[in-house]
């Protein structure tokens, strides 16, 4: 909630590069902090947490500013396709960046690359497509003419809690996302503990095991946001369209989750 907040204040640019920066400080202070104590390493996975959780509301704020409305459903399965094939890359990586480096130099080297894609980032980007000196200007006026009657603006006042929790569509999504996250961290963190001692695999030496199910998301995140954008031009309501896909979603973490249970 104060990530967003802050998104929508000062702008997804500022707000993710820092948020990057922190999480990259929390990613290299790791192994020192776990050398010290348990209350250290706790304390440094909160900072962690607390930087990876601006992330995605910073991203709800960012990408419907330069996307029309017919490509938004899109530009975001791209964007959480990125995420998903990044656990992917360091699901197969880590291993062998681990077996050459250590385990330091690992979280040292992945700490690198956050810091290394911020200065790329804060080159390259601009929170609204209004104040980019790269983008044409037929393609801006796509996107204004995308924009209109949208939301996206936004005002300076921001909603107290009583009216955020008082409106049913802030609490329908607020739900769906607790729902999601919860099979999605317990897959992160359970599944290759799961495959460990339930199947025995040795995760070092058959990594794409544990890479799979995030290589399927990443690509299923795309024909999900594809297939939206496509249902929204048809004409179909977008909010119709948006409960069809999350319940299309919930449905099948339901049914993977159901079909673990056949394996053991």
């Amino acid at each position: 909630m104060v990530g967003g907040a802050l998104a929508d204040r000062y702008g997804g640019k500022k707000v993710m590069a820092g948020a990057a920066a922190l999480w990259s400080l929390a990613t290299i202070l790791t192994p020192w902090a776990a050398s010290r104590s348990t209350i250290m390493l706790l304390a440094v996975r909160a900072l962690f947490g607390l930087a990876e959780g601006v992330a995605f509301p910073t991203m709800s704020t960012f990408l419907p500013k330069w996307f029309p409305t017919h490509e938004r459903a899109t530009a975001v399965g791209i964007s959480m396709g990125g995420f998903h094939l990044g656990n992917v890359i360091s699901f197969l990586a880590t291993p062998i960046i681990m077996s050459h480096i250590g385990l330091s130099g690992t979280f040292a080297f992945f700490a690198s690359l956050g810091y290394l894609w911020i200065s790329v980032w804060m080159m390259n980007v601009e929170s609204d497509p209004l104040d980019s000196h790269t983008i044409s200007k037929s393609e801006l006026q796509l996107i204004l003419a995308g924009r209109a009657g949208s939301k996206v603006q936004g005002s300076n006042k921001f909603p107290s809690l009583r009216e955020l929790f008082s409106r049913t569509e802030f609490l329908a999504v607020t739900l769906a996302n607790v729902v999601n996250n919860w099979g999605y961290f317990v897959l992160l963190s359970w599944m290759p503990v799961y495959f460990k001692t339930v199947y025995n695999v040795n995760l070092k030496q058959a990594a794409w095991f544990s890479a799979i199910p995030w290589a399927v998301m990443a690509m299923s995140g795309y024909v999900a946001g594809a297939s939206a954008d496509f249902l929204i031009k048809s004409g179909f309501p977008i909010g119709l369209v948006r409960k069809i896909m999350q319940v299309k979603a919930l449905a099948e973490i339901w049914l993977g989750f159901a079909l673990l249970t056949c394996t053991t």
